[in-house]
């Protein structure tokens, strides 16, 4: 990352994982395609009601993994293997500790959680043993991301992309298998997912003990350094609380959608998972962006840095916009693959075309985030999420919802808090000196 021509840099970094994060998207679209048209409408429902709450528990874990990728990547481009080594060996350990950990609560809470959403009692059993057998296989999901973000750390975005492309796979046949042929019902798609979460960690896994490289891990090695500890959480805590902060918030969607009935919930389901694929292009540049800055910050090139960054936002956000118009043209075919009630396919289409056509803003909030990060300005994104996408957000749905009781309301919430983080981001990023802000004490 911290020679050749920049934009083909980012682009070949950010490419595999586009390809990777498709083929993880693809095979969360293939649980909903398989819940949704074999076993129903309700159970396509109490899937999509779960995964706000999914990555309010796994997405602050994996927040924290975002803090060991930023250090490494800078002790990567600075060449210093010492402290690349211990990062990598606490990365690996802490990811053990933090599974066995989402494991144990989010089996043992799973139904108060949902109590907590409102989940309409027609979903609620099926709900329940999705999430808990997702959360079975906790430690394979978080020690997966923490081994996929060191490979990207490093600059190879395409080992994780064969891994997903593998796993994707796997969690087709399985799908099909369980929930199509030997009727698991819900039971069968999560035990897919867990499967395959666990074949991608492996293969992951064992690269990184076989590797040619600093970064190599060896078993005996393994362990905490608590100076190295504090330092991941310390840059990474703050990412961990801004996704949770994004997830908690559209728990509070999720909770109001759920006000609205089952039928609403399957038709936000249907639409969130196309969102997912909008998102694909701002997660790519957004991680690309931070790894890029990163690993050029520790090699104090400053100026490749700036000229990386600004390549880097306005492609995100092209990419996104082009995808929102495909979305807003197509959503009712779109929805319709999910489930072919004529109220469910309402709801989609009224959420994707409320929507969709914001789509450069959230890619302009993500981009900016991911170039702080790389930059180690971890606590900058957390405040600007946690005042835009969480008080306001969650105070404007509150507040309107009882005034308009309209389900457009709450779609609405997502393009106005997107335009003030957009706003926030932009005004810090011209007035402040982030290329100097990184400290590596």
């Amino acid at each position: 990352m911290t020679e050749g021509k920049i934009s083909q840099k980012i682009i070949l970094f950010a490419f595999p994982i586009f390809l990777g994060r498709l083929f993880q998207q693809l095979y969360n679209v293939i649980d909903s395609l398989v819940v949704g048209n074999v076993l129903g409408k309700e159970a396509l429902a109490a899937v999509s009601s779960t995964g706000s709450l999914i990555f309010l528990i796994v997405g602050f874990i994996n927040g924290i993994f975002v803090g060991a990728s930023v250090i490494i990547s800078h002790y990567f481009g600075a060449n210093d293997e010492e402290k690349l080594s211990t990062a990598v060996h606490t990365t690996i350990a802490f990811s053990f500790i933090a599974g066995i950990l989402i494991t144990i609560v989010g089996v043992r809470f799973t139904p108060l959680f949902l109590r907590w959403m409102g989940t309409p009692h027609d979903v609620f059993k099926d709900a329940v043993t999705y999430l808990r057998l997702y959360f079975a296989g906790g430690i394979g999901i978080v020690m997966y991301n923490a081994c996929m973000g060191i490979f990207q750390a490093v600059g190879d975005s395409k080992r994780p992309l064969y891994y997903l492309i593998i796993a994707s796979i796997i969690n087709v046949v399985l799908d099909i298998l369980l929930v199509a042929v030997y009727d698991f019902g819900i039971a069968g798609a999560a035990i897919a997912t867990v499967i395959s979460q666990f074949v991608s960690l492996l293969l992951a896994f064992i690269k990184l003990t076989r590797v040619d490289g600093c970064y190599r891990v060896y078993i005996k090695r393994i362990g905490l350094d608590l100076n190295m500890l504090k330092r991941l959480i310390k840059i990474g805590f703050p990412t961990g609380v801004q996704n949770s902060v994004i997830s908690f918030a559209n728990v509070i969607v999720q909770t109001n959608i759920n006000s609205f009935g089952s039928v609403a919930m399957a038709g936000s389901g249907s639409y969130s998972k196309l969102e997912g694929f909008s998102f694909l292009p701002i997660t790519s540049f957004s991680l690309a962006l931070t790894t890029f800055i990163g690993q050029n910050l520790g090699a104090k090139k400053y100026e490749r840095a700036k000229k990386g960054a600004r390549f880097g936002v306005i492609a995100g956000v092209i990419l996104a916009e082009i995808t929102g118009i495909f979305i807003w043209i197509f959503a009712p075919k779109l929805i319709r693959f999910f489930n072919s009630d004529p109220e469910v396919i309402k709801y989609g289409v009224m959420q994707a075309r409320t929507i969709s056509l914001f789509y450069f803003l959230l890619a302009l909030s993500h981009c900016l985030s991911g170039i702080l990060r790389g930059a180690g300005k971890t606590k900058i994104p957390m405040y600007v999420m946690l005042i835009s996408w969480c008080v306001i957000r969650i105070s404007y749905i509150t507040i309107m919802v009882k005034i308009i009781p309209d389900i457009r309301v709450v779609y609405w919430a997502y393009p106005l808090t997107w335009s003030i983080s957009s706003i926030i981001f932009l005004i810090y990023y011209k007035k402040t000196d982030w290329l100097m802000s990184y400290n590596d004490s």
